[in-house]
């Protein structure tokens, strides 16, 4: 099911990682084009008959009542809600440690400051339908909280009954979102993007989505910021010959899970262990709910590669920069400052990569597909803008305008060194 391959022969692995993000994009963007277009100009018509197409669900209105999150609360696990509160808890405490600081310089006669202020409104999309995430609501929502964001939207498709799942509404009211729309998909992008009579725009939004929601970001990046362009999820694991082959093969599995087009790959100088976690992967699959997506992805996507030592495994991690990285050997830290690209790094076998989805504290968004070289978490800081102040007294002024006109005129700029001149007179 999982190939096994030498280290020589890793050019496979990238070519397989690169074909997960080389689609053929033309229907997709027509179809995604068209659903924005139709939203920028027809406002709460087009979202009222994309959600009734790709939802089944008939809706007038789109914002969830204040009832709707009271009858939440009321219906939820009480323990399931202890565990929304633990995971907020260390989210807070972790992202609390981003805020970034004023800035400021002084010396004779200049004043010189970066100034942090929060981005006004921002819109997060939360996937839904079938499925819920109530980690992504809190990854999300928590940061921009922290980093004093004013007003933020969520929006998340609706079930067929035109409802959103208790445990979303539970999570986004916990984490301070103010208001939640139902909607989903390429539309609800354009919704946050354009605004409609009832959604308002936003200047930025972040999270997860289908492909035609990573699209819809995409297209409208430039109208407004996005977080990232995230493509399908991926773990790679380094493990020495101690390591347990089942809690691998468990691992490559949980992040095989997402969909077929997510990657799993194990580096490790072990042959022996690497035969084990192939066994125990065809063991237990069999026992999974969506062993179909798994096998989809381990077949295409994922890979075990035998190298000559845990170092050379560290520097093929560097080259493939994953989103999430597991060192599952002994004595992890020995080998974490040979890891330079990675989303999130995991120490030591008590530490697989669902700790990071759920209760660990940071981000769980992360940079995919290679992006790790120069992306990185989201974070508070992805919530914030900096402007940068400058104030000069004529003394500083007259110091400095010699140099200033020196480097505008090398740069043929006249204009620019008369502005100061004019002030010289």
């Amino acid at each position: 099911m999982i190939r096994i391959l030498n280290e020589k022969d890793n050019s496979q692995v990238f070519n397989q990682l690169m074909k997960r993000t080389q689609f053929d994009f033309a229907t997709v963007n027509k179809t995604v084009e068209e659903v924005l277009n139709q939203v920028k100009n027809y406002g709460d018509e087009a979202l009222k008959k994309y959600t009734l197409a790709f939802d089944g669900a008939r809706l007038d209105t789109f914002l969830v009542t204040n009832e709707e999150i009271d009858e939440a609360f009321k219906t939820i696990d009480p323990e399931l809600l202890t565990f929304l509160l633990q995971a907020k808890e260390n989210i807070e405490t972790y992202h609390q440690q981003q805020i970034i600081k004023d800035i400021q310089i002084e010396k004779e006669g200049i004043l010189i400051k970066q100034r942090v202020k929060p981005i006004e409104s921002v819109g997060i999309y939360v996937p839904g339908g079938t499925a819920s995430y109530p980690s992504t609501v809190l990854m999300n929502a928590v940061p921009a909280k922290i980093a004093g964001v004013k007003n933020l939207v969520m929006t998340t498709p609706p079930n067929r009954d035109g409802k959103i799942r208790d445990v979303i509404l539970v999570a986004a009211k916990l984490a301070g979102i103010d208001q939640i729309y139902k909607i989903g998909g390429a539309q609800a992008i354009g919704a946050l993007t354009y605004g409609t009579e009832q959604i308002p725009k936003v200047n930025k939004i972040v999270g997860p989505g289908n492909l035609y929601v990573t699209m819809a970001k995409k297209m409208v990046s430039g109208y407004v910021g996005i977080d990232l362009v995230a493509g399908p999820s991926e773990v790679l694991i380094i493990a020495d010959e101690p390591a347990n082959p089942d809690e691998i093969a468990a691992d490559l599995m949980a992040q095989a899970e997402h969909d077929p087009y997510a990657a799993a790959l194990l580096l490790t100088p072990s042959t022996a262990l690497a035969s084990a976690v192939d066994q125990a992967i065809e063991r237990d699959i069999k026992t999974l709910s969506r062993a179909s997506i798994i096998e989809s992805s381990l077949t295409n996507f994922g890979a075990i590669i035998i190298t000559d030592s845990l170092i050379s495994a560290c520097k093929l991690a560097n080259d493939i920069a994953p989103e999430h990285l597991e060192l599952m050997v002994e004595n992890p830290d020995r080998y974490l400052d040979l890891i330079d690209s990675a989303g999130s790094i995991f120490l030591g076998r008590f530490t697989p990569e669902p700790v990071g989805d759920y209760v660990a504290g940071p981000n769980h968004t992360l940079p995919t597909s290679g992006t790790a070289k120069f992306a990185s978490p989201l974070g508070v800081y992805d919530f914030v803008k900096r402007s940068s102040v400058v104030y000069y007294s004529e003394k500083a002024f007259n110091d400095t305008a010699k140099t200033i006109i020196g480097l505008a005129e090398a740069e043929g700029l006249t204009a620019h060194a008369n502005a100061i001149k004019v002030r010289l007179k």
